[in-house]
């Protein structure tokens, strides 16, 4: 009876762990595929992870946020907490999506114009507003991996031609690297699951 206890709750431990991970898969999933498109300019940073392998480290325009551009900073304020900040971008003629406004811990209280949307990102710890010029923002897709190999020459072409990623940005702004673009061509494509 002991015996047949633990294989019951060992199969319940199993199909609960299962299900986390089908419902973090299927969410990345939904982003992927449902997610409005938007290509962001990429700057490479090193991408050096024994234990992962290989990737490039992005960084963004949208990374380093002028404080001036956000909008709902009260008056006089010396400090900000860690926390979420939405950032708007749009779309240029080049299309290239390029921010033109920032809110910090709730989404701007107007809805995105045409060809805008609201990217939600993290500033990773508090700020003294009247020391720095710009916030550091994280949207949780710094990193992109690649097939092993590919990291160091990709970087390396990084620091001499344009790359941009294309990210699927859902509805609640949350961010998904759909590909890693070359210029126009498009060199290592994300799969749904």
């Amino acid at each position: 009876m002991k015996k047949h206890r633990l294989l019951i709750s060992a199969i319940v431990l199993a199909l609960v762990q299962i299900g986390f991970l089908s419902f973090i898969i299927a969410g990345r999933a939904a982003v992927l595929r449902d997610g409005q498109e938007v290509i962001l300019k990429v700057e490479p940073v090193d991408p050096r992870d024994l234990l992962r392998g290989d990737y490039v480290r992005l960084g963004y325009d949208i990374s380093n946020i002028p404080v001036s551009m956000i909008g709902n900073v009260p008056s006089g304020a010396q400090w900000t907490e860690a926390g979420p900040v939405f950032v708007r971008v749009k779309k240029e003629g080049d299309g290239i999506w390029k921010m033109v406004s920032a809110s910090l811990y709730e989404r701007p209280p107007t809805p995105p114009g045409d060809s805008e949307i609201d990217i939600r990102g993290m500033v990773d710890d508090g700020r003294s507003l009247g020391k720095i010029d710009t916030l550091n923002v994280e949207y949780g897709i710094e990193r992109f991996y690649l097939p092993e190999g590919e990291g160091l020459a990709i970087e390396r072409d990084m620091r001499v031609r344009s790359f941009n990623i294309v990210a699927a940005v859902a509805e609640d702004g949350t961010a998904q690297i759909k590909a890693l673009m070359d210029g126009d061509t498009m060199l290592f494509r994300e799969p749904l699951y």
